[in-house]
């Protein structure tokens, strides 16, 4: 792997992007999302993940996120394992329309990679990218507010529920966010 895309600098910020497999829209739903939430409160909590801003979309979900003390590699590895295990069994709980044929997608993604697991929600890696300047930063924050407006699920990036965006225009947001200035 390229150091072009590893996140080995701590305290640094780092734009990340986080993919389901074969960009499956499998975040539609409320309660996917918030597993993903969760995770992310979590990994705040007890690993030091610093979350600066983010987005979850229905097939992915991008983020601006540090870390002073732990490898981010190992933080979004963890968080990842985690989500995927608990989509799996929402999926199973919910009255999901696409049930089947989600399980069989990640049922074949994971035998694909042969790595001992049933499902595999995720595309391997994070492509994290180095925030190396103010002008870097400042794009890729109005990207990731904009994404559920350019997408047409919100007229203004404050509306969309899962975003970091309407922090950034003042309103409580859903985690705590160390903001960027």
């Amino acid at each position: 792997m390229s150091e072009k895309y590893k996140a080995n600098l701590f305290g640094e910020l780092y734009f990340i992007t986080i993919t389901v497999v074969d960009w499956v829209d499998l975040l539609t739903r409320p309660a996917y999302k918030e597993i993903i939430m969760e995770s992310i409160k979590h990994c705040q909590l007890s690993k030091g993940l610093k979350v600066h801003a983010y987005v979850i979309m229905s097939n992915h979900w991008h983020a601006i996120v540090s870390s002073e003390d732990t490898k981010l590699e190992e933080i979004i590895r963890d968080l990842k394992k985690f989500t995927s295990k608990r989509l799996i069994e929402m999926i199973g709980q919910l009255n999901e329309s696409r049930r089947e044929w989600m399980l069989k997608k990640f049922e074949y993604a994971a035998k694909r990679v042969k790595k001992g697991v049933n499902y595999k929600v995720w595309q391997d890696g994070y492509h994290p990218i180095h925030l190396s300047s103010n002008e870097m930063i400042d794009q890729l924050l109005v990207y990731i507010h904009q994404n559920p407006v350019d997408e047409g699920y919100v007229y203004e990036p404050e509306h969309y529920v899962y975003s970091s965006a309407k922090d950034y225009a003042g309103l409580p947001g859903l985690i705590a966010l160390q903001m960027l200035t």
